[in-house]
């Protein structure tokens, strides 16, 4: 009987050390994206669309944005260079310019900081073909 309840003290206290563990806030900054995904819908050939990514520091620490990473010229990222305070907001201003492309286009914008969490931003477009003129 004294096994019995010497093994039921033991699994409760590592149960109850868990619990703690896992109801810790992050310590840090933290990205936390209004949306993380954007649909163009169908553009032209040629047309150059924009979308803002809002976001908020949602850590106790100085956000950070060192870059957004990009896959081709025809994407153009601007991000604020300055620290985001904890419980500030900010935005990523995301461009393409269709010029040269083709169909269904999906991009990923890994977003490169000292936040604790990895966010990336995506958008799709449909390129259609250019008007007549």
């Amino acid at each position: 009987m004294k096994r019995i309840a010497a093994l039921s003290a033991l699994i409760f206290a590592a149960l109850l050390a868990y619990a703690q563990q896992t109801t810790k806030t992050a310590s840090g900054p933290v990205l936390t994206l209004k949306e993380t995904s954007h649909d163009f819908g169908d553009i032209r050939q040629g047309d150059v669309v924009e979308h803002v990514f809002e976001f908020t520091n949602t850590g106790n620490e100085p956000l950070i944005i060192q870059d957004v990473r990009i896959t081709c010229g025809c994407t153009q990222p601007k991000w604020p260079k300055e620290p985001i305070m904890p419980g500030a907001k900010g935005e990523i201003k995301v461009g393409f310019n269709s010029a040269g492309k083709m169909g269904i286009q999906t991009k990923s914008l890994p977003i490169i900081s000292n936040a604790v969490n990895d966010p990336v931003i995506t958008f799709t477009t449909n390129v259609l073909p250019k008007n007549p003129q």
